[in-house]
């Protein structure tokens, strides 16, 4: 998740990616509305910045037995999670045993300017112990307000390689999904090869097995947060920026589906 301009939206103002190319920013953040709103989800505005709405989704089911939390786009220079989360919720992803609570764009301004940060120079995944920055501080609330038993959050890093995940688990250890997550992506995409990725040490190639603890004390990321908040698993998966942006979204997609049969 190391920042690198080398995608601005600003510029091409299209994600080029199959059926979605020409796609801008706004369209995007309109096409998860319909989607989600046609599984009935409730649609909470969370903030509006530069024109662009964040919103959080709700979709309750009464038969459920999880809860699940879906986010991506923080990072505005990192697209392949939101055109990865669209895609799912096409193709109905959301199914009916879990409930769900979706942010699928939560750095509008960031994606719009191909950058890492928003628009003020914010790093939001950073942010979510002192909740500086506008968008965080409306979403973090969000979240004091729901409980998940399970998150996966969409991310991409322009140092890495292969496909990575962080895991972070309050509960049992179960070393097994490991070896299912990376059997469902291997005809997708490698894993991270090596073995301190973002320094972290790798408990195998692509797993960090990581903490509750936030690196920078002071710096927390959604995940650390939604863990501080009760959410007892979550998984952050990372694709590598350089390789085709069709092949990250499979990719994204791939983990995503696999992530679900497993844990869930």
């Amino acid at each position: 998740m190391m920042w690198r301009n080398h995608w601005n939206f600003g510029v091409d103002r299209t994600f080029g990616c199959g059926s979605l190319v020409g796609m801008e920013v706004k369209e995007l953040i309109e096409a998860c509305d319909r989607e989600l709103q046609a599984m009935g989800a409730q649609r909470e505005l969370l903030c509006e910045v530069e024109g662009f709405p964040i919103y959080g989704y709700t979709l309750m089911r009464r038969m459920s037995e999880r809860t699940v939390y879906l986010s991506s786009g923080i990072h505005g220079d990192e697209p392949a999670g939101p055109l990865a989360l669209l895609e799912l919720l096409k193709e109905r992803v959301l199914n009916e045993s879990c409930s769900w609570y979706v942010c699928p764009i939560l750095n509008p301004t960031g994606l719009q300017a191909g950058t890492r940060e928003n628009y003020q120079g914010f790093d939001l995944n950073r942010d979510y112990l002192n909740c500086k920055s506008f968008e965080v501080a409306s979403h973090a609330k969000w979240i004091e307000g729901i409980k998940c038993d399970f998150a996966i959050s969409l991310h991409e890093d322009w140092e890495s390689s292969g496909f990575y995940f962080y895991e972070i688990n309050q509960l049992e250890d179960r070393p097994q999904r490991y070896a299912r997550m990376v059997e469902a992506l291997a005809p997708t995409m490698p894993m991270e090869p090596e073995s301190l990725i973002d320094d972290h040490e790798v408990r195998e190639a692509g797993w960090i097995y990581h903490g509750s603890e936030p690196d920078e004390p002071k710096h927390w990321p959604e995940a650390i947060f939604l863990a501080v908040q009760g959410c007892p698993l979550s998984f952050t998966f990372e694709t590598p920026s350089s390789l085709e942006l069709s092949l990250r979204v499979k990719a994204h997609k791939v983990a995503v589906c696999a992530a679900l049969r497993i844990c869930i």
